[in-house]
């Protein structure tokens, strides 16, 4: 009788080798486009468009830029407007300006973004994240922000140091933060007179602020729990807990009922 001699098993796969290590310069001008870019130093001007991944460790990018893979650098800056479908990690500096549309998760060690920053994913940064504009973003995890616009962060913001101007209409989920300063517009304190004539009045709602200290004006906040608590112009907070220290005459605590004002009616 013949005898069937047990199949020999697969040796493990061994993990793919890395890469090869970026090199040399790829200089872009006009409208081209690349299956990947790899390179050490990667500049474009005009209308770049990227089918797979770049992994760079310098790019300086202006006019239209869209990648469809991940991103990899050490330090990156876009001027107008960009447009990166794939998770982004940039371990050193990210300066953008312009329209910018991240489609997936971004992480970068220090991040400027100055005009219209929308990110699909979490968005974390280790050191300062300053923005100049709006930002939208699901939720923020960051070192320290400085905000001077709006925001529509529904998630969890957190940071050692939050600091937000508001201009525009904004809302924020939860804040987690050791400093937490929210100031919206100053037209939300002037008559309704001299407000109409500035400007339409802003909203900036907030659900919940945890912090040491609390610093807040001319904006809506759900409840906040805080050591200290500053409540300035035009601030009102539904609920509390923790120490009001300063306290504007015009802010106010507890709930409040508001319907729409009508149509042509300024009060």
């Amino acid at each position: 009788m013949a005898t069937v001699s047990s199949p020999t098993p697969a040796a493990p796969a061994s993990p793919p080798a890395p890469g090869p290590p970026t090199s040399g310069r790829v200089k872009d001008r006009g409208s081209v486009r690349h299956d990947s870019v790899r390179a050490t130093d990667w500049t474009s001007a005009g209308v770049a468009k990227v089918l797979g991944d770049v992994d760079v460790s310098r790019a300086d990018v202006s006019g239209l830029t869209s990648v469809a893979g991940k991103v990899r650098a050490d330090s990156f800056r876009s001027q107008g407007t960009l447009i990166l479908v794939g998770p982004v990690d940039v371990r050193g500096n990210l300066e953008l300006d312009g329209t910018i549309h991240l489609q997936s998760s971004a992480h970068a060690g220090s991040a400027r973004a100055d005009g219209a920053l929308r990110v699909a994913g979490p968005l974390t940064v280790d050191r300062l994240f300053s923005a100049s504009g709006s930002v939208e973003v699901p939720s923020a995890t960051v070192g320290a922000i400085d905000l001077v616009g709006s925001a529509t962060i529904p998630g969890v913001v957190e940071a050692a140091s939050v600091r937000m101007r508001f201009r525009d209409n904004s809302h924020l989920g939860t804040v987690r933060g050791n400093r937490v300063v929210l100031h919206g517009p100053a037209a939300n304190l002037v008559p309704s007179l001299v407000r109409s004539v500035l400007g339409h009045e802003v909203s900036v709602r907030v659900d919940r602020v945890e912090a040491d200290t609390v610093d807040l004006a001319a904006v809506d906040v759900e409840f906040v729990h805080a050591r200290e608590i500053v409540l300035g112009a035009g601030a009102h907070v539904t609920a509390l807990e923790g120490t009001v220290v300063r306290r504007h005459p015009t802010s106010r605590v507890g709930p409040e009922s508001r319907s729409p004002r009508p149509h042509g009616l300024h009060r």
